[in-house]
């Protein structure tokens, strides 16, 4: 008869990768945002449905600045991608890294300041009726998104440039990144919803 034998090992407090802790309180954050957001839409569709007069009031929004800010937005994402794939490439050594980063960071804050110089020109205010109290809550509250990815991107970052990130299993630049392409994809949502669909009803 086999006596059993026991591994003399620790048991795993934590997982790494797609089965650590950090992993899926990301996701769970992702998923509790992303049903925010649907609510908003939802909220901003069904004002629509029921404004007695056009919606919106003065016609779709102006494209002038939205479209450019989408595509900053878009060209973010996928420098950030480049920087880390990259990264991989280089054997960590994470040169294209810190680069697309830094890129990512410009280009985020970039679509902050145009975002800001849209609403500075629109003839409306937030508690002037239905449609703009839904438009700069929907608006506002994923700038606030990038905004807290743009801090996250630049701890990041800041953690790159002292070398924290040279070895192996480091999961912060992966969520990160995973984030900030959630606050992209959100944003397409956003843009098609207030800018797209006004056009097309």
């Amino acid at each position: 008869m086999n006596e059993a034998t026991i591994a003399r090992q620790s048991l795993p407090v934590r997982g790494t990768g797609r089965v650590g802790t950090a992993w899926w309180g990301m996701l769970c954050l992702i998923a509790t945002e992303a049903i925010l957001f649907v609510y908003l839409i939802f909220s901003y569709l069904y004002l629509g449905a029921q404004s007695p007069g056009s919606w919106p009031p003065d016609g779709p929004p102006a494209l002038r600045l939205a479209l450019p800010d989408t595509c900053i937005l878009l060209l973010s994402s996928a420098v950030l991608e480049w920087g880390k794939r990259m990264h991989r490439r280089e054997h960590r050594r994470g040169t294209a890294w810190i680069v697309g980063l830094a890129l990512t960071i410009l280009l985020g804050a970039a679509f902050v300041g145009i975002q800001g110089v849209e609403w500075s020109r629109k003839s409306f205010a937030f508690s002037d009726d239905s449609y703009s109290c839904a438009y700069f809550t929907l608006t506002g509250l994923h700038l606030l998104h990038v905004v807290a990815g743009l801090i996250a991107l630049s701890v990041v970052l800041a953690w790159s440039l002292a070398g924290r990130f040279r070895g192996q299993g480091y999961e912060q630049p992966r969520l990160a990144v995973l984030y900030w392409h959630f606050v992209d994809a959100v944003w397409l949502v956003v843009f098609a919803v207030i800018y797209l669909l006004p056009r097309i009803g």
